[in-house]
């Protein structure tokens, strides 16, 4: 469909109110860019040039002769044929990396749990060489009889001793 053919005074004319024509102008440029925007895919280039009479014309047809013309609206661009390929891929992309966030998330969330596991075992491990550090104090066992058994020095050497390499090795300090 062809635009219509249009031609508006460059100047007001003597019943025209100062300040309107400027305007018309305007207007008829935001109109023709609304019809080919309506247009669709066919819509053509437009021209906008000034003929021998000082009226604007805006046209989809070249003008004749040789006037200059100034090209308002180009044709639209070339559809992209891999579109839908390039929008599938950037989809795959996005989910993998809302997939690799909550993975790193659930992951950090293990690794801060397992650091507070490990900082109260230490805590106890530490309060379990003390004891077994104190001489005064007697400590005592059930053994699978269910009866108590005094710990001897010897035992409570060689436990303090694997209690302290224990801590070296998974506590900080």
């Amino acid at each position: 469909m062809p635009f219509p053919r249009l031609c508006l005074r460059n100047r007001p004319g003597p019943r025209a109110r100062r300040g309107t024509a400027p305007a018309l102008p305007a207007l008829a440029v935001a109109l023709l860019l609304a019809i080919g925007v309506a247009g669709g895919a066919e819509a053509a280039t437009l021209y906008k040039w000034t003929d021998a009479n000082g009226t604007v014309v805006y046209s989809d047809q070249p003008p004749p002769g040789n006037i200059k013309a100034e090209t308002i609206l180009g044709p639209s661009p070339p559809a992209n044929p891999n579109a839908v390929k390039e929008m599938v891929n950037k989809d795959a992309e996005l989910k993998k990396l809302q997939l690799d966030r909550t993975e790193a998330g659930q992951k950090g969330q293990k690794e801060a749990a397992d650091t507070r596991r490990t900082q109260e075992a230490c805590v106890k491990v530490r309060d379990q060489i003390r004891q077994l550090g104190a001489t005064q104090e007697v400590l005592v066992r059930i053994n699978e009889k269910g009866e108590r058994v005094v710990i001897d020095p010897a035992t409570r050497q060689r436990e303090r001793e694997n209690l302290e390499k224990w801590v070296a090795q998974n506590c900080r300090p």
